[in-house]
């Protein structure tokens, strides 16, 4: 069980687009398992950098309709957000570091 916040269709606005600092999005299913592989490094990164950056899983399985504006088209997908723009993306897996600075240069 992931220790990182959830946000939600209804919830993303405000939570990821408002937000005001870098939001690092976990676009993911239950059923995926390079997601489920993924989730303990994105909970590390929640506790490393959470004072400087958001970090938030979307459970596209449950909550379609955000994944399907922004083109979301495999998973995991990771998006990063500031200022309500995205600034970074990138799909599938990889290692730790290669996450972190996904996110560190926007932070």
């Amino acid at each position: 069980m992931s220790n990182t916040a959830e946000v939600k269709d209804s919830t993303f606005q405000k939570e990821v687009l408002q937000a005001d600092k870098a939001v690092l999005v976990d676009f993911w299913a239950p059923w995926c398992s390079p997601c489920r592989a993924m989730g303990p490094h994105v909970d590390k990164l929640s506790q490393e950098l959470g004072d400087k950056v958001k970090v938030v899983k979307h459970n596209t399985q449950d909550e379609p309709e955000v994944p399907t504006k922004l083109g979301v088209m495999a998973i995991p997908t990771f998006i990063v957000f500031k200022a309500g723009k995205e600034v970074a993306r990138h799909t599938g897996m990889l290692p730790y570091d290669g996450l972190k600075k996904l996110v560190a240069s926007h932070v």
